[in-house]
């Protein structure tokens, strides 16, 4: 009989606060509020992105955007996200296809939690 193991799925999300108080004292509350809603939309536009591209097989795509997507969470201090977006981005380069499914399926849970996160920080509202 064999015994099959659940694993966890829930982490916790880095944001760097310091990053986001600098932005918040370099430009002040209204332009750190403008450029931090402007990358989160980019960040989710770009998930999605990487979702389509991943589903169509376009490998060189994929990279890219998850190289540009943990540039831009490293800019508003999404350390996990930039990290995971930078794993994408190696399993590509090795050719890892079962390491890239898993390192997407955290990215998409990374993604989804660190805007959460922010969004929740900022008191935003839609």
């Amino acid at each position: 009989m064999e015994q099959v193991t659940v694993l966890q799925t829930d982490e916790r999300v880095r944001l760097d606060h310091d990053r986001l108080g600098e932005l918040y004292e370099r430009l002040g509350p209204s332009g750190a509020e403008d450029v931090v809603c402007r990358a989160m939309e980019e960040l989710a536009a770009r998930l999605a992105q990487i979702d389509r591209d991943y589903r169509a097989g376009h490998r060189a795509e994929l990279r890219k955007g998850a190289r540009a997507l943990a540039a831009i969470a490293d800019q508003i201090g999404m350390n996990t996200l930039a990290r995971v977006g930078r794993d994408v981005t190696r399993c590509v380069d090795t050719g890892d296809h079962v390491a890239l499914t898993a390192v997407l399926a955290r990215l998409f849970r990374s993604g989804e939690r660190s805007l959460t996160a922010v969004w929740d920080m900022q008191g935003l509202s839609v």
